[in-house]
């Protein structure tokens, strides 16, 4: 059996991981304005608001992965950068734009 060697450990340049994490955090951020919107002009509300949100992050981190070509660890450090990494922080921003949108549409 073969030892294994020092070159199996996976390098990262910092600098293009940096850059990939911020098209995720922009591409989310963005999904999430135009979720919003869309939430709040089909007239979601309640748990149906948020069941939408969290459809279309499942369907932007699946993306995200097809993009990489599913070989996740070539681009970023984990799955986890992928699934997780900003899906929280654009709710506060579907939140804003959902509202917005159903005001605009469906109140006045």
């Amino acid at each position: 059996m073969a030892e294994k060697s020092g070159d199996d450990i996976p390098i990262f340049n910092a600098e293009n991981l940096q850059s990939n994490m911020k098209s995720i955090y922009y591409s989310r951020t963005f999904l999430s304005i135009i979720g919003g919107v869309v939430a709040g002009i089909w007239g979601f509300t309640g748990l149906t608001g948020f069941v939408f949100y969290f459809f279309i992050m499942a369907v932007a981190s699946l993306g995200l992965a097809a993009k990489a070509k599913f070989s996740v660890h070539k681009y970023f450090d984990s799955w986890n950068r992928i699934i997780i990494d900003g899906f929280f922080s654009g709710l506060m921003s579907f939140v804003l734009f959902w509202t917005f949108a159903y005001d605009i549409v469906h109140i006045f």
